[in-house]
C-alpha cells in the first residue's frame, strides 16, 4: 500500500508541475505576442508619418510629370445676338475623318517638321428652315393643298470634342510644335465631315423627310391630298 500511495503522490506530482508548466507557457506566449503587437503597432504609427510623406512626395511627381490642365473660363458672358429659329431638322449623320495637319515635311523633317494625326468624329444635321416659308408658298386648287418647300439645308456640321482627339504628334529634334497646327486640323476637320455628307446624299435624304413628317402632319390637319411642288430655281 505504502507503494502504491508513494506512486500516486509521484503521478500526482508530475501531473502538476506539467501542468503548472503548460500554464506558464501559455502565459509567456499570450505576452509575447501581446507584445509583438504592441510593438507592430507602435512601428506603424512610427511609420505612418513616413508613408504619408512618400505618398504625398509620389503624388507631386505624377503631377508634375503628367501635369492636368486647368481650364478657367472668363466670367464674363458676351452675347452678339439672339434670333428666332424655325428649323425643321430631319436627319443627322455621324461621320468620322482622319486628318494629317503637317509642316516642314521635306528632307529636314527629323529636323524641323512638325505633324500631327488627329481622329475627328462629327455630327452633321440638316432640315428645312420653316422661316423661309411664306404664305405664297401653300394653295389649295380643287381640294389639293399644294407646298413649295424651301431646298433642304445643312445646319450644323461639328465635331465631337468627346470623341475628337490626337493620335500621334511628331515633332522634330530642333523644332518647336506649332501652336495653331491641331486648330488648323479641327476646321479641316469639319469641312470633310460637311463635305463627305454632303457627298453621301444628306440634303436629299432631308427634304424627303421633310415632306414625309409634313405630309402627316398636314393630313391630320385636314388636308388629305398633299403635293410637294419643287422651288423654283433661282435665275
Amino acid at each position: 500500500m505504502d507503494t502504491n500511495d508513494n506512486n500516486l503522490r509521484s503521478w500526482i506530482l508530475v501531473g502538476g508541475v506539467l501542468l503548472i508548466v503548460l500554464v506558464a507557457a501559455w502565459v509567456m506566449v499570450a505576452t509575447v505576442r501581446e507584445s509583438v503587437l504592441q510593438a507592430r503597432q507602435s512601428a506603424e504609427q512610427m511609420l505612418a508619418p513616413v508613408d504619408e510623406l512618400a505618398s504625398g512626395v509620389g503624388t507631386q511627381v505624377a503631377r508634375a510629370l503628367n501635369p492636368t490642365p486647368t481650364v478657367l473660363p472668363d466670367p464674363m458672358t458676351i452675347i452678339h445676338n439672339v434670333r428666332s429659329l424655325a428649323r425643321l431638322e430631319t436627319i443627322q449623320y455621324s461621320v468620322e475623318k482622319v486628318i494629317t495637319a503637317e509642316t516642314g515635311q521635306d528632307i529636314f523633317a527629323p529636323l524641323f517638321g512638325d505633324r500631327l494625326l488627329f481622329v475627328a468624329h462629327g455630327i452633321v444635321i440638316a432640315g428645312v428652315d420653316l422661316q423661309k416659308l411664306s404664305a405664297q408658298d401653300l394653295w389649295v386648287d380643287k381640294g389639293v393643298l399644294y407646298v413649295r418647300l424651301p431646298d433642304a439645308e445643312i445646319f450644323i456640321a461639328t465635331l465631337d470634342n468627346e470623341k475628337s482627339y490626337v493620335y500621334d504628334r511628331q515633332t522634330g529634334l530642333l523644332a518647336n510644335q506649332t501652336i495653331n497646327l491641331e486648330t488648323l486640323a479641327r476646321q479641316a476637320a469639319e469641312e470633310e465631315i460637311r463635305q463627305a455628307a454632303l457627298e453621301d446624299g444628306i440634303l436629299t435624304l432631308a427634304q424627303q423627310n421633310a415632306e414625309n413628317f409634313l405630309q402627316r402632319l398636314l393630313r391630320d390637319l385636314g388636308y388629305p391630298d398633299v403635293f410637294f411642288v419643287q422651288p423654283t430655281p433661282s435665275p
